[in-house]
């Protein structure tokens, strides 16, 4: 079944919405990256006092366009600018490190957020070149522009949850920004139900030639990043190591964007990031906090990280001619589907599933705020994705008759009045979708 019954629900429940994602504007996604290429370089050590070049001049545009989105709909949108020193192995001198946020808040759930971010810091070929022209339309010009057009269309509807839209500043210099948005988070207290990193999601074309504009990746961990010995030994017992918030995540928006026939399909990727590489993902996942990071079918790296130039009849630098805009929109399709989803669902449970030494199952969750009902959801352990609706109750707990614990995973969904479901929640060790007290007890 794979989910199809709860998202026909979803897309039934919706269907008296103006689709936002229907509002995405691929000239103007085009127009936000060439003017984010008009700065020259926006190296995260570059100048922050010149009007038209460099980093500062880059944050003060993006703030300048979430402001204007936030006119358009009553000042819906409160912009923040979370800053902090930094120095580190890629920032020699202390640096201002700013991250430009705008928040919409929810109008029921205000403390439950998803956050939709990019990093809009660029670089060449040496990571400390801070005044060589380092364009960064694809990496990542692309999801910074993706993130202002989500918040231009989504900040006409209004959620029951929180929106985050967050451009962040030096990931190429060590993944600073999403550090600071995850150290923010928590200081707001903020209960994160998903973190969606957009980084080089505007091409489709790969350094040999091989094209994929059907497919956009999204990878996410398996065991939590912030696992503790007490808890990788629950799991080495009852399962789990495929069962992150994060892992369900991904999951969950492979089955939205299955239900799109005008939109991409995705490849789940089952690592935290690509082999040897990071993204500002990780620093939320460091937490606790769900996240996954969504990038292109295939990377071009003749033109990422890269000083502009030919050589030997090859063309190197990330400018706007190697980028496919009508791959761009699709992705910004996908995540402006997935964000007004999770806006509107509630937060997935945290079930507990009882079934050792018998010849049935019992599963049992604490309500969560917003849900009138429940799905529980079953598969085989060596299955990758639910495959079947066991049951829908508005009961918090669940007796399964003749079906043995030991060969099947569980989870749960909630389901707010409106149809809205939230991802499935794994009733695993380590399955639910908060930070992880600081130690567990050994079973």
């Amino acid at each position: 079944m794979r989910h199809a019954l709860a998202l026909a629900s979803l897309f039934l429940s919706s269907a008296t919405l103006a689709a936002p994602e229907d509002a995405i504007s691929e000239t103007r996604l085009r127009a936000d990256i060439e003017r984010l290429v008009g700065f020259g370089t926006r190296h995260t050590l570059s100048v922050q006092d010149d009007p038209k070049r460099g980093i500062g001049a880059a944050r003060v545009w993006a703030e300048a366009e979430f402001r204007k989105a936030s006119a358009t709909c009553g000042g819906c949108l409160e912009v923040a600018l979370p800053e902090r020193m930094v120095t580190g192995d890629r920032v020699p001198v202390p640096t201002r490190l700013v991250n430009v946020v705008a928040i919409q808040r929810g109008t029921e759930r205000p403390n439950e957020v998803v956050i939709v971010q990019a990093h809009i810091d660029s670089r060449v070929s040496d990571i400390l070149n801070a005044t060589s022209d380092a364009p960064g339309a694809n990496d990542d010009g692309s999801g910074t522009a993706l993130v202002l057009e989500a918040a231009r269309v989504l900040s006409k509807q209004k959620f029951a949850g929180t929106i985050v839209y967050a451009a962040l500043s030096g990931e190429e210099q060590g993944l600073l920004g999403g550090k600071l948005l995850a150290d923010y988070a928590e200081a707001q207290g903020w209960t994160v139900k998903a973190v969606l990193n957009n980084d080089i999601v505007g091409g489709s074309r790969g350094s040999d030639g091989y094209r994929d504009d059907a497919h956009v990746r999204v990878l996410s961990e398996g065991p939590r990043a912030d696992s503790t010995d007490g808890l990788r030994a629950q799991m080495r017992r009852f399962g789990g190591e495929n069962d992150s918030p994060s892992r369900n995540i991904a999951r969950w928006i492979g089955d939205l964007a299955a239900g799109d026939s005008r939109g991409l399909a995705t490849r789940q990727i089952w690592r935290a990031d690509r082999m040897g590489r990071g993204g500002d993902q990780l620093p939320f996942s460091d937490k606790g906090y769900p996240a996954v990071r969504l990038t292109v079918a295939v990377e071009d790296y003749e033109h990422q990280h890269q000083d502009v130039r030919t050589e030997c009849g090859v063309k190197f630098g990330d400018t706007v001619d190697e980028m496919d805009f009508a791959y761009l929109a699709k992705v910004t399709r996908l995540n402006v589907r997935a964000l007004a989803a999770l806006a509107r669902a509630p937060m997935p449970p945290a079930p507990v599933v009882k079934g050792a030494v018998q010849t049935s199952t019992n599963v049992a969750w604490v309500a969560v705020p917003g849900a009138a009902r429940y799905r529980l959801w079953q598969r085989r352990t060596d299955a990758p994705v639910w495959e079947a609706l066991v049951v829908e109750t508005a009961e918090l707990t669940a007796h399964l008759e003749g079906v043995r614990a030991d060969d099947w995973l569980f989870g749960v969904s909630a389901v707010a009045a409106d149809g809205s479901e939230s991802p499935v929640a794994s009733a695993v060790p380590g399955g639910e979708f908060a930070p992880l007290p600081p130690s567990l007890p050994k079973p």
